[in-house]
């Protein structure tokens, strides 16, 4: 489960965040790529843009499906 004490601080402000445990695997960048995107630097995915309207439901199913629970709903 995603801890928002470890979220990275690329994240934008709102209620769905990417933590620590990010090991890159692609999937939320492909479930919502409106939504999450990659530090290239660091290799990690963060969420440039919280979700609007439809987006929402993309931006779950990216968080139900992360293979390592890095993303979080602080909703």
């Amino acid at each position: 489960m995603a801890e928002i004490s470890d979220r990275y601080e690329d994240n934008v402000a709102g209620r769905y965040f990417v933590d620590e445990q990010c090991i890159d695997c692609d999937l939320c960048r492909e479930e919502a790529p409106k939504n999450f995107t990659r530090n290239e630097a660091e290799g990690y995915s963060y969420v440039y843009k919280q979700p609007e309207g439809e987006e929402e439901g993309d931006c779950k199913t990216a968080m139900e499906n992360c293979p390592v629970e890095a993303i979080g709903d602080f909703g």
